[in-house]
C-alpha cells in the first residue's frame, strides 16, 4: 500500500519541505492496475494481434499509452478528491438508471472475463504438470475468493505489487527469439492500417482490453482505499493542502504503471509475431494455445516461461476483476464497499466479489466456453468503454464535483482525445462489419 511519509519529521516540525517518498512508496494503485491489465484475456488478445497481422498493430499500443494514462489519471482524480469511486460519483449526479444500465455492462463484461482468465490459468496449468483443467480453475477460484476476503487490505496490496513482476517474462521471451528489431521499430512509429472488419475488430479488441472500463472504476476505488488506509489522509475536496503531494504522486504512479503495462502488450505482440505469424500461425484464440504453439518454434524454455506468466497474472488480474465489479454494484446501491473493510461490515461487498468467482468458475463447467468469449469480452470492453469515458470526462469539468480540483486544459484534451479514439474505433468496426 502506498505510504506518504504521514508521520512528522524534524524537518516537518521546523516548516520545511518533508523528505520524498521513494518510487517503491509511491508505486501503489497505478501499478497494479496497469499490470492487471495484461491478464490472460489481455494475452490472448495480444498474442492473436501479433500472430494474425504480424508486426502491424504495434503502433496501437504506442498510441494507447498517452491516452490510457490521461484516462486512468483522471479517473484516479476522481476518487482522490471526492472519497468516492466511480460509480459512486455518478450515483450522486445522474438518474439511477444511468448508473444501473453502466453497471450492468460492466459487471456482464468482467465476470466473462474472470471466468476466461480462471480458464486460461487452468490449461497453463494443465500445460505444465498434466491434470484435470476444472479442479484447477476451481482451485484458482477458491484460493483467489479466500485472500481477497480474508487478508487484510494492507498485506493483500503489497502481494500484488509483487506479483506484477511476473509480466517480466514475457519481456525476456523477446530476446530469446530471433526479433528484427528495426522492422519492429518501424512498425511501431509507423501506422499500418486497413479498413477491413478484421482488422478493425481486433484494433477495437485491443483498445478494450487496455483502455478498459474496470480499470477505471479500480483505479478510482484504490485511491479511495488509500485514504482510508493512511493516517491523517483526507479526499482532496476536504484537504485542499494535500493535493500537491498527491496530484505528483498519482501522475507518477500512473504513467509509470500504464508505460509498464504496454511495453508488456508490446513485447508479447512482438514475440507471437516473430515466432508464430513468421511460421504461418495465425488462428491464436487463447493464451494456452499461443504458449502450447510456441513450444515448438521457440523451444521448451519459451513456453514454460510463456505458461508460468499466464498463472502468475491470472493471479494478479482476477481480484482486480472481481473487486471493480463489486465496488461498482456496491456503490451503485449504496453498500459498505472495500477490501479495507471487515467481512460483517461490508457482507454485501464480499458476497459481490464470491459470486463473481463463482460464476466465473461455474461457466467452466457449463457448454459455454469462456474462452471463445474472451475475445469478445475485450470488444464488448471497447464498446462500453465509450459511454463510461464520456460520464468520467464530463464529471471531472464539473465544478459541483471537484471543486477546485476540475481537469487542467492539458489533461482535458487528450481525455476527450482517448473518448474520440475510442468512439472511432468503434464506429469503424460496426460499419465494416459483414465485410
Amino acid at each position: 500500500m502506498t505510504v506518504l511519509a504521514t508521520e512528522p519529521t524534524p524537518e516537518d516540525a521546523d516548516g520545511l519541505e518533508p523528505s520524498r517518498p521513494k518510487l517503491i512508496q509511491i508505486l501503489g494503485p497505478g501499478l497494479i492496475t496497469g499490470a492487471s491489465d495484461d491478464d490472460p484475456s489481455g494475452i490472448a488478445t495480444y498474442s492473436q494481434a501479433g500472430a494474425q497481422f504480424g508486426f502491424g498493430l504495434g503502433w496501437v499500443l504506442v498510441l494507447c499509452w498517452p491516452l490510457m494514462c490521461a484516462i486512468q489519471e483522471i479517473s484516479a482524480r476522481i476518487g482522490r478528491v471526492t472519497g468516492r469511486g466511480v460509480a459512486g460519483v455518478i450515483k450522486q449526479h445522474y438518474p439511477n438508471p444511468v448508473v444501473y444500465v453502466l453497471v450492468t455492462l460492466l459487471v456482464t463484461a468482467n465476470t466473462i472475463n474472470l471466468g476466461a482468465d480462471l480458464g486460461a490459468m487452468g490449461a497453463a496449468t494443465k500445460l505444465l504438470i498434466g491434470g484435470p483443467i476444472l479442479v484447477y480453475v476451481a482451485g484458482f477460484g477458491v484460493l483467489s475468493l479466500l485472500l481477497q476476503v480474508f487478508v487484510r487490505y494492507a498485506r493483500y496490496i503489497k502481494w500484488l505489487k509483487w506479483l506484477t513482476l511476473s509480466l517480466f517474462a514475457y519481456v525476456g521471451v523477446a530476446f530469446v527469439v530471433h526479433m528484427p528489431w528495426a522492422t519492429v521499430g518501424y512498425h511501431l512509429v509507423v501506422p499500418d492500417i486497413s479498413l477491413k472488419a478484421s482488422y478493425l475488430t481486433v484494433v477495437v479488441a485491443i483498445l478494450g482490453t487496455t483502455i478498459s472500463p474496470y480499470l477505471f472504476f479500480w483505479q478510482a476505488e484504490e485511491e479511495v482505499e488509500e485514504v482510508r488506509g493512511r493516517d491523517h489522509a483526507k479526499p482532496l475536496e476536504r484537504a485542499p493542502e494535500q493535493s500537491k503531494t498527491e496530484f505528483r504522486r498519482i501522475r507518477v504512479d500512473t504513467y509509470l504503471g500504464m508505460f509498464f503495462s504496454n511495453i508488456v502488450a508490446i513485447f508479447i505482440v512482438i514475440t507471437t509475431a516473430a515466432t508464430l505469424h513468421a511460421h504461418g500461425i495465425t488462428n491464436i484464440q487463447t493464451s494456452s494455445q499461443a504458449a502450447l504453439a510456441l513450444k515448438p518454434i521457440a523451444g521448451p524454455f519459451v513456453f514454460l516461461v510463456f505458461a508460468l506468466g499466464i498463472i502468475g497474472t491470472g493471479m494478479l488480474a482476477v481480484p482486480v476483476l472481481a473487486g471493480s465489479a463489486a465496488y461498482a454494484v456496491g456503490e451503485a446501491f449504496g453498500w459498505h464497499v472495500g477490501m479495507g473493510r471487515r467481512l460483517a461490515r461490508a457482507r454485501g461487498y464480499y458476497g459481490v466479489i464470491a459470486l463473481g468467482f463463482v460464476v466465473g468458475v461455474g461457466l467452466n463447467f457449463t457448454r459455454i466456453d469462456p474462452i471463445k468469449a474472451l475475445f469478445w469480452s475485450a470488444v464488448i470492453n471497447g464498446v462500453v468503454a465509450v459511454p463510461v469515458m464520456v460520464m468520467l470526462m464530463l464529471l471531472s469539468r464539473r465544478r459541483d464535483v471537484m471543486g477546485a480540483f476540475t481537469l487542467p486544459r492539458g489533461l482535458s484534451i487528450v481525455g476527450w482525445l482517448a473518448t474520440a479514439v475510442m468512439a472511432l474505433a468503434a464506429v469503424g468496426m460496426f460499419a465494416t462489419w459483414g465485410q
